[in-house]
């Protein structure tokens, strides 16, 4: 297990990516453009407070915006660090040299994603001091803020797993970096849209439909808008018969999504580097 943290390839991946200027530089707008949603939501707010205070329930919404709006950087920027980890080794043509070292294909396949999403795990910590503007003003509890950050940290993973899959499936990074954003917008719009159909094509009375608890529990978007609002589920609750908080069905489907692809990956990284079974005889 330790060679597996610690090693050669991990320790480049992790000071390429931060010692460079364009990590700092995208901290730095990262934090810029959170910056202007918190402040201008204050400001826009006072104004039109005839009190010229904030609120605790205006406290609460800011949180909810401030938190969607990260959760939706997020979902942008890790298939841009995951997709091309593996493909650009294979178009820089230092792939082959990397599987001839010792690495076993797991210690790789780990180390490309821990490298990745160890960036997006430091611009969320980042983050954590403009939070800490909304616990002014109240309308939060540390309960919501610790489940808002749970779903961040498995959404980076499972989709910088899914990054790493198709980056390791396709030769090009265009073509690894499209398939990933097309299933990162698929699990955040295309389950909302397809959910929200079969919920009104196919409830009539009391019957109920589980097709939308299903489709609905991988979209982080409306898992998070649930650990804000609890009293949703209960529409769903009523639609489709589960009681199932959507914060434990959404973190075990999306945990199964990230060791299925981790094992592709790793699975694929080598395919055609088996010894045969007559070599192996022969050795005997």
């Amino acid at each position: 297990m330790k060679t597996l943290l610690i090693n050669p390839v991990l320790n480049k991946e992790i000071k390429l990516r931060l010692r460079s200027l364009k990590s700092f530089l995208g901290i730095l707008f990262y934090l810029i453009a959170l910056g202007i949603v918190a402040i201008g939501f204050i400001y826009i707010t006072m104004m039109n407070s005839q009190a010229g205070y904030i609120r605790p329930q205006e406290s609460r919404m800011m949180f909810m915006v401030l938190s969607m709006v990260q959760l939706g950087l997020i979902i942008f920027m890790t298939p841009g660090l995951t997709a091309g980890v593996i493909s650009g080794e294979r178009e820089r043509q230092t792939l082959n040299m990397l599987l001839t070292t010792e690495q076993s294909s797991t210690s790789i396949i780990l180390s490309k994603l821990i490298s990745s999403v160890a960036f997006l795990f430091l611009m969320i910590s980042a983050s954590l001091p403009l939070y800490s503007i909304v616990f002014l003003y109240g309308g939060v509890s540390p309960g919501v803020l610790l489940g808002t950050f749970g779903i961040y940290v498995i959404t980076i993973i499972t989709v910088g797993s899914i990054g790493i899959l198709f980056s390791t499936l396709l030769k090009k990074t265009i073509v690894a970096m499209i398939a990933t954003y097309g299933v990162a917008i698929f699990l955040t719009a295309g389950t909302g849209f397809i959910s929200l159909f079969f919920m009104n094509a196919f409830f009539y009375g009391n019957t109920t439909n589980v097709a939308p608890y299903f489709m609905i529990m991988t979209n982080p978007a409306f898992v998070l808008m649930t650990v804000f609002e609890p009293n949703m589920q209960e529409e769903f609750v009523t639609r489709t018969g589960i009681e199932l908080p959507f914060w434990i069905s959404f973190g075990v489907s999306f945990i199964v999504i990230a060791a299925a692809s981790l094992w592709i990956s790793i699975t694929k990284l080598r395919p055609n580097m088996k010894p045969s079974r007559r070599g192996r005889k022969k050795d005997a």
